[in-house]
């Protein structure tokens, strides 16, 4: 098997930044086996899966080096943009995508790719003294979605300043642990950080499903439809957030920073 292979940026506008997500496009149908191995074999936070569908339209899977997840925003941005800047979809038509969260669309505005993704909001939960051991704060509130735990703390310093005990948070019963805090400069609304080892990441880069859940959360408190987080982890990654609804517009940029092709 042969397959067109790119490694691509998100959510970012530079190279090196963002976080970076692998993306296949074989040409013949692969067994989940298969896939979940070119996953650990690129060893990306995300590796994404595109196959064009007989309606136009794509199907879409993503695995990280050990699991498959039903929802990655930054492998939905960075596929889009191969899609796009490869010439394979028009840069004028939408992108639907086929995915274990329903249909996802993606389409431009202005200079950025937008993600139309299902909202996941938290529902509070009462917080086990082992997210406090484990990431070692004191959170002022703690949810949980279908997917992670939503820890918030007190300021954006403690979020910045965490240094999570990797095993501890390994043993949380969840996808990952998204920790967030309202931002301390006026360029963002809110910071966060997103803790996997759970589903094979440390930490992640940048996460734009989580913030499928952080939007509609921030959007209560500080009553804004339209927000922007930072991640703040050390590549660092700017996610435009709009809340409508049931969902939410994920916004962002990519860059491709290597191509070629799988061979097996």
């Amino acid at each position: 098997m042969s397959a067109p292979l790119y490694l691509v940026d998100a959510f970012t506008d530079r190279p090196f930044a963002g976080n970076p997500a692998a993306v296949c496009l074989p040409e013949v149908h692969l067994d989940p086996l298969t896939m979940q191995a070119v996953a650990g074999e690129m060893n990306q936070a995300e590796t994404a899966f595109i196959r064009t569908r007989p309606d136009g339209d794509w199907d879409l899977r993503w695995f990280t080096p050990t699991v498959e997840v039903e929802l990655c925003g930054h492998a939905t941005l960075a596929s889009t943009h191969v899609l796009w800047e490869t010439g394979r979809v028009s840069h004028s038509l939408s992108i639907r995508f086929h995915t274990q969260s329903g249909v996802l669309t993606c389409t431009r505005r202005g200079g950025h790719i937008e993600m139309d993704f299902p909202a996941e909001p938290a529902t509070p939960v009462q917080s086990p003294a082992e997210e406090a051991f484990a990431l070692g704060a004191a959170p002022t509130y703690v949810g949980r979605n279908r997917m992670d735990m939503l820890v918030v703390l007190g300021s954006a310093a403690e979020v910045r300043d965490l240094a999570p005990d990797m095993g501890q948070v390994a043993g949380i019963q969840a996808r990952g642990v998204i920790v967030t805090a309202r931002s301390d400069v006026p360029e963002s609304d809110f910071v966060s950080r997103f803790f996997a080892p759970q589903s094979g990441v440390a930490e992640d880069p940048a996460t734009g499903s989580a913030h499928c859940c952080l939007g509609p959360y921030w959007r209560e408190v500080l009553g804004k439809d339209e927000l922007i987080g930072r991640q703040v982890s050390k590549r660092g990654a700017t996610i435009r957030v709009r809340v409508v609804g049931d969902r939410v517009i994920l916004g962002g940029s990519a860059v491709t920073v290597v191509e070629g092709r799988l061979g097996v």
